[in-house]
């Protein structure tokens, strides 16, 4: 059973009664995700989970944890009317949406300064640990010690830059979006991906 507070269950039964009453159908499409009769079917970060009204579970059968469960159902809810693509790679901040300092800030502290504190000085740890996540090399080369594209969500890659620490330079560690990511996922959510990011690298470093 679900131990969070109250209120977060109060949003949580929120979430699934507004689900409850999506047709999973134009989803198909529109995201290019499967669906099991009333159940939507998604993958984020190489981890499998079905929604539906009734609730969320993950591959293991239980419930993922309160904030997946709010980028599940925001990926669901906020599905736009037409497919967006525009492919560039843009950092955080460059969102229009997301020009508000609280999630900027938080998605620089929990995302790519808790990756950065993480593997500094082990690089490879760091690619290991991508490459248990399904991470691939970019189509494009970049100058990095290490450059790691995931599927976020179907239609939402993200991409790690690392740089390990020199004589010269400190260790640097840059996550970015690709542009259209801002129309299938709102600010918060785009934030927090980058938090679930941090922690399943570690994760996988164990």
């Amino acid at each position: 059973m679900f131990n969070g507070s109250e209120i977060f269950e109060k949003h949580y039964t929120g979430y699934l009664e507004q689900i409850g009453r999506v047709n999973p159908s134009p989803l198909k499409e529109r995201l290019g995700i499967e669906t099991d009769g009333n159940i939507i079917c998604l993958q984020l970060l190489n981890e499998k989970y079905r929604i539906s009204g009734e609730g969320m579970e993950n591959q293991s059968g239980t419930r993922p944890n309160y904030g997946l469960c709010v980028i599940l159902a925001k990926y669901i809810l906020l599905c736009p009317d037409r497919e967006h693509h525009d492919p560039e790679w843009v950092s955080f901040r460059d969102f229009k949406i997301s020009s508000h300092f609280t999630n900027v800030n938080f998605f620089a502290s929990d995302t790519e300064q808790a990756i950065l504190k993480h593997f500094q000085g082990r690089p490879d740890a760091l690619a290991r640990a991508t490459e248990k996540l399904g991470g691939r090399a970019p189509e494009t080369r970049m100058p990095y010690d290490l450059s790691v594209a995931f599927q976020l969500l179907p239609k939402i890659s993200m991409l790690l830059l690392f740089n390990d620490r020199d004589d010269e330079f400190d260790a640097q560690c840059t996550v970015l979006f690709q542009k259209h990511a801002e129309f299938y996922l709102d600010p918060e959510s785009l934030a927090m991906t980058g938090s679930v990011l941090a922690h399943r690298l570690k994760k996988a470093d164990r």
